[in-house]
């Protein structure tokens, strides 16, 4: 398997331009394309007793989102630099829409960590719609991360169609990893074929240990996150949504949590 295209989010945000050096970084790893997307819906004029005042509000938001995507293609193609392959696409669109449409062309999405202001009309997709929706694996990236060695990678596994899938997206990485290690969670954790899956990647070339870690049902993710910043981990691999979004958002759940808090770039398929 290779990684012969990439997309990266991008919005005007301080975060952005350290997002895009390190999927460039990652596309000339790979040989890739890197692709900048970037979009925002337009608020919904109110209701206007006079139409040329409605016309006017109507056209001011329209310039203003010009300039922010005039802004973000320039902060992308700043930080992409020249050495690689790049493309860049924008819209008047709902931002989650619009990146989820361009990832039928992609083999990977580059995404922002912090979408503490994605909403209907700013240019933050949010990870978790993104991840549901756009059936590509996402690189969940937390702010300020500049680069990823993935020289020692953490699969957080749990015996999951979810879980199986972010390992294959996966393997690119693995092959050129120093150190995997294969971490199961929770008082199961003996039960979801860990062993396996570890002969599994050894197979593809990774030098690989199986890792069984106790952990309540609540706390998996804290226990996954304690393992990788103990072994010095700077990629984690898992599955995204095992149950409902909604039951997560409502009861909590591991990818709620890592998707909050990982201060470790997170490759994540649903």
């Amino acid at each position: 398997m290779s990684i012969a295209s990439i997309t990266v989010a991008l919005d005007t945000g301080e975060t952005a331009a350290s997002r895009v050096r390190l999927a460039a970084d990652l596309a000339q790893r790979f040989e890739a394309t890197l692709t900048g997307v970037a979009a925002r819906q337009l608020p919904i004029p109110g209701p206007a007793a006079d139409i040329v005042v409605s016309q006017a509000s109507y056209d001011e938001e329209q310039n203003r989102l010009a300039d922010e995507l005039a802004r973000a293609e320039d902060l992308f193609r700043t930080n992409a630099g020249t050495t690689i392959r790049t493309s860049w696409r924008q819209a008047e669109a709902g931002s989650e829409a619009f990146l989820i449409r361009h990832a039928r062309a992609t083999d990977l999405i580059v995404i922002g960590r912090d979408a503490s202001s994605a909403g209907r009309y700013t240019m933050e997709p949010d990870p978790g719609t993104v991840l549901m929706e756009a059936g590509r694996p996402v690189l969940v990236v937390p702010p300020g991360t500049e680069r990823l060695d993935a020289a020692r990678i953490v699969v957080a596994w749990k015996d999951s169609v979810e879980a199986r899938r972010a390992v294959t997206a996966a393997l690119p990485f693995i092959g050129r990893a120093d150190k995997v290690f294969v971490a199961a969670a929770g008082n199961e954790a003996r039960f979801e074929g860990a062993d396996e899956v570890s002969e599994h990647l050894a197979r593809h070339g990774a030098h690989v240990t199986t890792n069984l870690l106790g952990a309540p049902a609540g706390d998996i993710a804290d226990a996954i996150l304690r393992f990788a910043r103990r072994e010095e981990a700077d990629l984690i691999v898992m599955g995204a949504y095992g149950h409902s979004r909604f039951r997560e958002w409502f009861f909590g759940g591991a990818t709620r949590d890592m998707l909050r808090l990982s201060p470790i770039p997170c490759l994540m398929s649903h």
